[in-house]
């Protein structure tokens, strides 16, 4: 990828060791958001002034208005989790959270969730905290403007100009304008997590051992709450090959098997649970202006709720090791290529990599997996424009879809 030389700024301290295991917000915010999006619509009027009140500019606009009706063009919305030291979490995380270095906050998750229509499809696409790209100029909350960079560690966007300059960093890498975006922390994670009772997660390989992450369990199949879950998408020495390329489809698997629970009677059916889980997303999220009103949480919520899982698909971004240093990776740009095209025709997606890269996880296979659906066109679709033909991503695309069940491979 062409870069022009990075800018003057600033030097910033490295981060703390601890920091490259923050990609845990990933799976949980991105369901908890759509959900609020879908359940938080009917309690939208009583929750928005909450939302309001935190909510940050975005330099994408939406394509339509607000409205009590379906939002009918395609659209992406950003999820970004920050490596922030919580009240809830400080204490349980000792060095990262009390080391005068470690100050600043970076976006260790980020998550594009690309929604198509006509078929609805959900595409979620985990981009690595390592990934090298160009950072642009950037406004901060006090009005300063951060000098952009040519290439630098995706994860340093936040710090440069808070979650715009993310959704623009984003924006100029994929392509893909962003009108809808929102941020959560560790401690979010928490209570989040706390707020849906919990998510059973599937254990592989010799069982998860990581001292660093706090986790020492057995193969098999364990419900995870709190600390628990914030411990389990934190492994990274624990899982395939102890990087943090295979921490993704680790988090991929959490935020499947979420989903999974969040579209179960245990849920939908629980009016209390739904109006618990809506009043802990709103406080618990950090909104873009554009997700901050009660119409628009219902026009989205209406949108999403009935993508079948088998249209929910996780992908990781293709990358390709750095050559000018092997702890990062750059983009692959011939087969992200393949991938935005693919969602620009709303094409029907197959994945012919592993389940995750690096190891990370494996088909459960103690569970029947899905079988293959034939695409059939929309319902107005005619001989005239035949609906796209399956693509089949290239093989660096790691990723699994919300219907199948995957397994973390641990190494312990």
């Amino acid at each position: 990828m062409q870069s022009s030389p990075p800018a003057q700024r600033s030097r910033v301290r490295p981060a703390s060791p601890r920091r490259r295991w923050i990609r845990i917000i990933a799976l949980t915010v991105a369901v908890i958001v759509l959900a609020a999006l879908v359940v938080g619509g009917y309690t939208a009027w009583s929750l928005s002034q909450r939302l309001q009140d935190a909510a940050v500019p975005l330099n994408d606009a939406p394509s339509q208005a607000p409205s009590l009706s379906t939002y009918d063009e395609p659209f992406s919305l950003l999820v970004v989790g920050t490596d922030e030291c919580d009240d809830q979490v400080k204490d349980a995380f000792g060095e990262r959270c009390t080391d005068p270095g470690a100050e600043g906050n970076r976006n260790d998750v980020n998550l594009l969730v690309h929604v198509s229509t006509n078929p609805r499809r959900v595409t979620v696409v985990s981009f690595p905290r390592d990934l090298q790209v160009a950072i642009p100029d950037c406004t901060r909350e006090d009005g300063s403007v951060s000098s952009g960079v040519g290439k630098a560690s995706i994860n340093t966007a936040y710090e440069a100009g808070g979650l715009t300059c993310v959704a623009d960093t984003v924006s100029d890498l994929s392509g893909q304008p962003i009108p809808f975006a929102a941020k959560v922390s560790f401690g979010n994670v928490v209570n989040i997590t706390d707020a849906v009772g919990g998510v059973e997660v599937c254990i592989g390989g010799d069982g998860i051992d990581d001292y660093d992450a706090g986790i020492a369990w057995e193969p098999g199949l364990r419900v995870v709450k709190g600390y628990d879950a914030l411990a389990f998408l934190r492994t990274r020495k624990g899982i395939g090959d102890g990087s943090d390329l295979a921490r993704i489809g680790n988090q991929q698997q959490y935020l499947s098997r979420l989903l999974n629970k969040l579209r179960s009677d245990e849920v939908l059916s629980n009016p209390a649970t739904l109006i618990g889980l809506a009043n802990t997303a709103v406080d618990n999220i950090t909104p873009s202006e554009s997700l901050a009103d009660p119409l628009r949480l219902a026009q989205l919520g209406y949108t999403l709720k009935d993508v079948p899982l088998g249209d929910v698909t996780f992908v990781q971004y293709p990358v390709v090791d750095d050559p000018s240093d092997t702890n990062r990776v750059i983009p692959d740009d011939a087969a992200a290529a393949v991938l935005w095209d693919a969602l620009a025709r709303n094409a029907p997606l197959a994945l012919t990599g592993e389940a995750g890269a690096n190891g990370g996880v494996e088909i459960d296979p103690s569970q029947p997996q899905p079988a293959p659906v034939e695409t059939t066109p929309a319902p107005d679709a005619t001989a005239a424009t035949p609906a796209p033909e399956v693509v089949e991503l290239p093989g660096n695309v790691s990723g699994s879809k919300a219907d199948q069940s995957t397994c973390s491979v641990g190494n312990g």
